[in-house]
């Protein structure tokens, strides 16, 4: 199965839903005053389509390997990825003194989106490094920053993240791993990391690790984490490569999906101590270590929009091919069987209601990802403390929302791809399959979807006292109204619709508001379908603005065929999909007495 990067749909969302137009105007993005994202988008999408798609079947079925206590990438990667740093694309949203490009995180996810939908395995060693970057460049020391950061930004070292552990997945306040001062500034490492992603591989000749650890003196729970940067390869005065650091790979797993991706068990220690170097302040790492994992999870959103892109483009390709039934002929239409010939299935109503599917929660889950991305770089580009606030709140409730709501329905997207290619989906010849096993790691890591949804109901929304998520509404509210001064019968019932799911979810975030403090319990309950709930009524009004501004264009004579297919899928959207939010409503504001009351006897 090749893969087409969708550029033109990508540019619509980002100019018309994410305001990247405004956000070059502003002076926000100074390296776009020519507006070169078409061509980054274009050079992006090549080389995800030529260089990274052919691998991800390989990838797939020969996967990383481990042998001799080192691990070795699968066939092609090596050289893949020494042509993509080569063409500086690790580079992209570095700092600009570190020889980055420093462009908008917003042009970086959309670019990221597409290799990850051309191969996700390969992707996630780069997502990582990005998150490093990131978290070196805001915390780490100026000498941390020289030895090491330039080397991040051009993509000869790459970064990643410790934090897992046996004993302590989600809740990092149960950490072991140690640290002990050592008098010189450093610091020795001991305990064993799980799960570490890229952990270890033949990509780079060296990988800086951010590592979580306590020191012996630190206050319990997580205000006694520290973050240190370990290093496989200890670095000399000059720049390079020196001994080896006392940390190796111990094995790596066996996964359901993405199996070219490493996945290793990290052990830190076995000669005295891995040599580790603070960043920010001791007993302060979660902090530091947050900033990273913020970064990753819109990534990780972007992965699962990533993943739902692909399994639509197969899914539509093989209905268009498939022949099998006769589909019902409507009046007027061309489409339907003729005499005894058998129709492609892309015909049969059901298949259609699936793909539109697909392709809605698609498109939707994509502009969601662009908005976050859009505020994080208002967060920490704008020029003034008031408006990198406002930025900032924003930014704070729609990320675990683009986490949460992207990546389930890139599992969801995944299994309707499977189902439209029926039998044959199940097998793995086809590649449906493996979309379905790669996608659904992406609702478990950087923070499991359930801890997204706890984390926005009772971090997020009572932010400014409730003001930044009220404003959020105000803004779908605004499209609705916009929706209304439309005459055009295409739109359907799409104001109606949007306008019943705001209202819906405003009730909703009332109720939650209401009951954080006198009743948490019942907060926590409905914490899931309220997140659901935000995703939905946000990505209806994402795709009423794309179905807004292609009127707009065709009315100023713009024959585009795109623009009627997007006015098409936001009405689809609205009718088939905007129509649960009522019963999310319900879910939400009335269902977590039955969620106690029950539980009660799962528990005994």
């Amino acid at each position: 199965m090749t893969y087409n990067a969708p550029v033109a749909d990508m540019l619509f969302a980002l100019r018309h839903v994410a305001g990247l137009d405004r956000l070059i105007a502003d002076g926000l993005a100074p390296g776009l005053e020519e507006d070169m994202t078409p061509a980054i988008l274009e050079e992006a999408a090549k080389f995800a389509g030529e260089r990274l798609a052919p691998l991800n079947r390989i990838g797939d079925q020969e996967g990383a390997t481990f042998k001799g206590g080192a691990v070795k990438t699968a066939p092609g990667f090596r050289e893949a990825y020494r042509d993509w740093a080569a063409a500086g694309w690790n580079a992209l949203p570095g700092p600009s003194e570190f020889g980055g490009q420093d462009l908008p995180t917003l042009v970086a996810t959309a670019c990221g989106e597409m290799w990850n939908s051309a191969c996700m395995a390969f992707s996630l060693g780069p997502l990582l490094t990005f998150g490093a970057m990131e978290a070196l460049h805001q915390h780490g020391s100026d000498k941390l920053k020289e030895i090491y950061l330039a080397k991040l930004v051009s993509g000869e070292w790459m970064g990643t993240m410790n934090l897992t552990e046996p004993q302590a997945g989600s809740d990092l306040s149960t950490l072991r791993t140690r640290a002990e001062r050592m008098g010189d500034g450093t610091y020795k490492i001991t305990g064993q990391k799980i799960f570490i992603t890229y952990g270890d591989h033949d990509l780079t000749e060296n990988i800086i690790h951010l590592v979580l650890a306590r020191l012996k003196d630190a206050p319990p729970g997580t205000r006694g984490i520290s973050l240190f940067l370990v290093p496989k390869f200890l670095v000399k005065a000059d720049g390079s490569i020196g001994e080896p650091n006392d940390v190796r790979c111990h094995s790596i797993e066996h996964k359901l999906g993405i199996h070219a991706s490493p996945t290793c068990t990290m052990v830190y220690g076995d000669k005295g101590g891995a040599t580790g170097f603070l960043i920010g302040e001791e007993n302060r790492g979660l902090a530091c270590m947050f900033t990273m994992m913020n970064n990753a999870r819109l990534n990780v959103g972007a992965q699962g929009v990533a993943i739902a892109e692909c399994a639509t483009q197969q899914a539509l390709a093989h209905a268009r091919e498939r022949r099998q039934g006769r589909a019902p002929r409507t009046k007027g239409q061309e489409t339907g069987a003729k005499g005894e010939q058998m129709s492609p299935i892309v015909e049969q109503p059901d298949v259609q209601r699936m793909l539109l599917t697909m392709r809605g929660l698609t498109q939707a889950a994509r502009a969601l990802c662009y908005l976050t991305a859009e505020a994080i770089d208002r967060a920490h580009r704008s020029g003034t403390p008031e408006a990198r606030l406002a930025a900032f709140e924003r930014a704070s409730i729609l990320t675990p929302i683009a986490k949460a709501f992207s990546t389930d329905i890139g599992v969801e997207v995944a299994s309707l791809g499977v189902q439209v290619h029926g039998g044959m989906g199940f097998i793995e010849e086809t590649g449906a399959a493996q979309h379905l096993r790669d996608a659904r790691i992406a609702p478990i890591y950087e923070g499991t979807n359930g801890i997204q949804a706890i984390d926005l109901v009772t971090r997020k929304l009572p932010l400014s006292e409730g003001q930044a998520v009220l404003s959020l509404i105000a803004g779908m509210r605004s499209t609705a109204q916009k929706l209304v001064g439309i005459n055009n019968p295409a739109f359907g019932q799409m104001a109606a619709r949007l306008r019943e799911a705001v209202e819906a979810l405003d009730r909703a975030t009332q109720y939650m508001l209401g009951v954080l403090s006198d009743a948490p319990r019942d907060a926590l309950a409905g914490a899931t379908p309220y997140l659901r709930l935000f995703g939905v009524a946000q990505g209806t009004a994402a795709l009423a603005e794309m179905a807004l501004a292609a009127q707009a264009q065709s009315v100023k004579g713009d024959a585009d065929p795109a623009h009627a297919g997007r006015i098409g899928l936001a009405r689809f959207f609205a009718e088939n999909i905007t129509t649960g939010a009522s019963g999310l409503e319900t879910t939400i504001t009335a269902g977590a007495a039955s969620v106690h009351d029950t539980a009660l006897a799962l528990a005994s």
